[in-house]
């Protein structure tokens, strides 16, 4: 796993927020006993559940300490049992009543296995939900790449990406009908309108600095991160130019969710 700058990821909270919204309206969960987020992130999200739920037993699981830091900052009410883990040491023995994972099993390429074992756990009545990105191939990850293989060093950073993190909503389908009766799965593509108020040199770049690039900036040299991102937002003009109103940015999402 990638580290994770809390205050970077921050920057698009509203635009990243939506598709979780999206997800969690369609779990139809009434009174649940226990619910797990599994990749919780800084916290903002797993709250809205606790608001959702005034009476469950939340749980925010997050593999980097300063995630789950930010998450107790915001958590002024102690609400939720934040915990520092990661998705695939997490023990499915405790048969949460809602299990939802949100733009995190793209980071954990074991999840294909996961998701059925994490299913059987659980007990009749519960749901599951995930949301994972659905753009590897859009131009936002394949100029990284396009950048990465033309690094000098690029032998040491290529194992930083992946081009098949995810599957496409038949393949989370197929997972989620090993145990589940009834399947909702979808994808959404996004046009998120970036930086409006034009502040931004390169709004793309600052949106991947918090999430996809991450992983290529753990393994470059400090000296090589400015030359890397000036490359990088040189492709970036060029693919997403900037509009009167912002700069487009599609932003592709698949969604599982089924209940048991």
């Amino acid at each position: 796993m990638p580290t994770w700058d809390p205050t970077q990821y921050e920057k698009f909270a509203t635009l990243r927020d939506r598709p979780f919204i999206d997800l969690l309206s369609r779990v139809g969960a009434e009174d649940p006993r226990l619910v797990v987020d599994l990749g919780c992130g800084n916290g903002p999200l797993t709250l809205l559940m606790a608001q959702r739920w005034p009476d469950a037993r939340i749980v925010g699981i997050d593999s980097s300490p300063e995630m789950i830091e930010r998450a107790r900052e915001i958590d002024t009410d102690g609400r939720v049992e934040w915990q520092v883990s990661s998705v695939e040491d997490w023990d499915p023995a405790a048969t949460p009543d809602v299990l939802i994972t949100n733009a995190t099993l793209q980071w954990v390429p074991t999840h294909r296995a996961l998701i059925p074992r994490w299913l059987q756990a659980m007990p009749e009545g519960g749901w599951f939900a995930m949301q994972v990105p659905g753009n590897f191939d859009a131009p936002s990850h394949r100029l990284i790449r396009e950048t990465v293989a033309q690094h000098p060093r690029a032998q040491d950073l290529v194992g930083a990406l992946r081009s098949d993190a995810v599957e496409d909503p038949t393949g989370y389908a197929d997972l989620l009908a090993t145990r589940c009766s009834h399947l909702d799965v979808w994808e959404t593509t996004y046009l998120q309108m970036l930086d409006p108020a034009g502040t931004q040199r390169s709004p793309v770049l600052e949106w991947v600095r918090g999430t996809g690039l991450r992983p290529v900036l753990d393994r470059l040299r400090p000296e090589e991160i400015e030359p890397f991102q000036a490359a990088l937002t040189a492709k970036y003009d060029q693919a997403y130019p900037r509009k009167p109103y912002g700069v487009p940015f599609e932003f592709r999402r698949v969604f599982a969710v089924g209940a048991l």
